[in-house]
């Protein structure tokens, strides 16, 4: 089976270009729901001993309702998906089938789809009753990277249910948190507003004055997120500094220009690229490069260290030799990834929730490095 990030990029891709298209929820289906089945979680759509499509729950005086999919295992139901057409809103009130069928059944995850967005939910609540809220959410238009270890535990291969189950409680409040707080940094709440303004204006809290700390509470919000991602940066640079320029008790001449600072010559570097017209580098793709040369600082000279972007990556390379991978950055899609190699330059593709999370792999960047650096000692 191919790797689950890979297929999920697929599968999003076709959320992303046919989506607007899909007017049915057969269109629905046939587009998205199944190749995510087959695709990402791995199940043969085609045998009725994995999926069964229109599966029939017959529930007291409910005769001949039928739940869209059911994903089994050794003759049992252990899936239930209920599919919607492309934007329509996923509300538990108008899939009473599903929530009927998953009482009386062995399965223990239902799934609510409209396509883009994909609804998991168990029995945390109350056992074989399905809870009202997710345990997890996942919007193929812009995938959380903490969704991609629990999709796996659900795919066949490496099928854990006990293991979903038992991370599900934790999953489903963290989840629903993120996506509070995510609102709140977009567009600030009154009770968000009130509760930090209380705290630094000592005047009476009028409706003009919360419309003013209303937009003062977002503004501070983003520059905090910025700071945050600043003092990351400011860190790794310091970590590296010693190792450019001067030694610690060495002044530079007078007659001498003082030499560049690691973020000088970071921001300065040029930047390299495959020269194909129809490759666009962004900036997030220029800054993920600037941050890796940091990284790589205190081991080579900037100017060593160059960027060839092409159409499905960006390549960041030693000495501008293709032969001397350090990393690569598959920025094109909704979910960023950064890829690093081993000694045999088999590269491992890793997710990554922002441009800061590069610093999480500064060890294997720093390795590969070494491995190249190598000869060069010996050579000397």
């Amino acid at each position: 089976m191919a790797d689950i990030e890979d297929t999920l990029a697929d599968v999003a891709r076709r959320a992303n270009e046919y989506g607007t298209s899909l007017a049915t929820e057969e269109a629905t289906k046939n587009a998205i729901v199944m190749p995510f089945i087959s695709q990402v979680l791995g199940y043969d759509v085609f045998n009725p001993a994995e999926v069964v499509p229109e599966f029939i729950a017959d529930v007291g005086l409910k005769k001949g309702e039928k739940i869209d999919y059911a994903i089994m295992r050794d003759g049992k139901v252990n899936i239930l998906i209920e599919a919607k057409k492309v934007g329509e809103d996923l509300s538990l009130a108008h899939a009473s089938q599903l929530v009927r069928y998953f009482h009386v059944s062995d399965a223990r995850i239902g799934v609510l789809t409209n396509g883009r967005t994909w609804n998991f939910y168990t029995d945390l609540d109350r056992a074989n009753i399905m809870d009202e809220r997710p345990l997890l959410v996942l919007d193929l238009l812009d995938i959380d990277p903490v969704a991609i270890p629990h999709l796996r535990k659900m795919a066949k291969e490496s099928f854990d249910l006990d293991s979903v189950i038992a991370s599900a409680e934790e999953l489903k409040y963290v989840s629903a948190m993120k996506r509070e707080i995510a609102k709140e940094m977009a567009e600030p709440s009154e009770d968000f507003v009130r509760l930090f303004a209380k705290r630094v204006y000592t005047g009476f809290l009028t409706a003009r004055v919360l419309e003013t700390f209303s937009d003062l509470t977002a503004k501070a919000a983003a520059q905090h997120i910025n700071d945050r991602l600043n003092s990351r940066l400011k860190t790794a640079l310091a970590d590296q500094a010693p190792s450019i320029g001067a030694a610690p008790h060495e002044q530079p001449s007078a007659r001498e220009p003082a030499p560049q600072s690691v973020a000088e010559e970071v921001a300065s570097a040029p930047i390299a690229s495959d020269g194909k017209s129809n490759v666009h580098t962004t900036e997030d793709e220029r800054e993920g490069f600037r941050i890796i040369r940091a990284i790589v600082a205190g081991q080579v000279p900037i100017a060593r260290v160059a960027m060839r972007d092409a159409a499905s990556y960006c390549a960041i390379l030693l000495d501008d030799n293709n032969r001397k991978p350090i990393a690569r950055l598959y920025f094109d899609g909704r979910v960023k990834r950064l890829g690093y190699f081993d000694a045999e330059k088999n590269v491992t593709r890793v997710d990554l929730e922002g441009l800061e999370s590069i610093y999480e792999y500064a060890e294997q960047l720093r390795a590969t490095v070494d491995r190249y650096l190598a000869p060069e000692a010996s050579a000397s």
